[in-house]
């Protein structure tokens, strides 16, 4: 059976990636709830929270706090929500981490997520690149 998240981790399938590391894969969601809103999903398969080996564990949660930092410097946001379902309302049965940037004011209450879309890829790819820059500083 076919996983989106794990063909965008091979490269075989096209995704704005923002963090490529040997264990987790970081790119934006194409339906973001706000623009620079990053999915983190481990390279292996792996459906659910319960489903984590407790070695990868500390190391998605390790870039999920990166990419918090990151919507922060390199988009300016004030914050950062992030969230991860399990099974119910997980739209793609491989587990990961939402973090969306936040600003005070932003319209976001609760668990209701509006969602947008980037104007073009090239806007996508500008947010993309802003966030690499933002996790390739020390």
């Amino acid at each position: 059976m076919s996983c989106v998240f794990c063909d965008i981790a091979t490269g075989s399938s096209p995704a704005q990636v923002v963090l490529d590391e040997p264990d987790v894969v970081g790119f934006l969601d194409v339906r973001p709830v706000f623009k620079g809103h990053v999915l983190l999903a481990p390279r292996a398969h792996v459906a659910t929270l319960l489903d984590v080996s407790a070695d990868l564990m500390p190391v998605l949660m390790g870039a999920a706090q990166r990419v918090a930092g990151a919507v922060v410097e390199g988009l300016g946001a004030q914050g950062s929500f992030v969230a991860m379902n399990n099974v119910v309302s997980q739209s793609v049965p491989h587990l990961h981490v939402h973090v969306v940037p936040r600003t005070k004011g932003d319209g976001l209450r609760g668990f209701f997520w509006p969602r947008t879309r980037y104007a073009d890829d090239a806007e996508a790819a500008q947010y993309a690149a802003r966030l690499r820059s933002a996790l390739a500083q020390p």
